[in-house]
């Protein structure tokens, strides 16, 4: 393993992981990236995109894709109720993730990024010199499979491994 060297005006400090999910991770999500560096020390930068409203064609797509008809036509009738609860705001949903985080122990940070949040990934990749990205999303078929998703286009412009994996689940992206 290379040992990274922080960007001028950033103060030395334990590796960085980049965490940029869609919703709040819950304590199994926390508790799963946690795992994925077991004994190491590190300091996670959690970032929340403002808006992560969804298109209606694409929720259908993705319900359609994994068997979920009822999902499917509840989307269709503005009722969506594929995933646990509401959409949270994203100052919530950061919360509630820097939270869970902290409950397994590690340093961990975060903030409310544009609704695109490729350009602020990027930034934090660069000022906390972070040696991994994690992108936690829900299955979204249509960018997935086209590689439109968040985590395929970091991958194209960043310089570190970007792990994708699925909120709730311990399945990857």
């Amino acid at each position: 393993m290379t040992e990274s060297t922080p960007q001028p005006g950033v103060p030395a400090s334990p590796d960085t992981i980049v965490i940029l999910t869609e919703e709040a991770l819950d304590d199994g999500d926390a508790a799963r990236i946690r795992a994925l560096h077991e004994g190491e020390t590190l300091t996670y930068r959690v970032l929340v995109p403002a808006d992560t409203e969804r298109n209606l064609l694409a929720d259908v797509v993705d319900h359609l894709s994994l068997g979920e008809l009822r999902e499917a036509l509840d989307a269709i009738r503005g009722r969506d109720h594929g995933h646990a609860d509401e959409p949270k705001e994203a100052g919530q949903a950061l919360a509630e993730s820097v939270e869970a985080l902290r409950g397994q122990g590690v340093e961990a940070t975060g903030e409310v990024t544009e609704d695109d949040p490729l350009p602020a990934l990027t930034s934090a990749v660069q000022r906390f010199a972070a040696r991994e990205v994690v992108v936690v999303t829900r299955p979204h078929a249509v960018e997935d499979t086209f590689h439109r998703d968040w985590a395929s286009r970091a991958r194209d412009v960043l310089g570190v491994p970007v792990l994708h994996v699925y909120a709730g689940t311990t399945f990857l992206g």
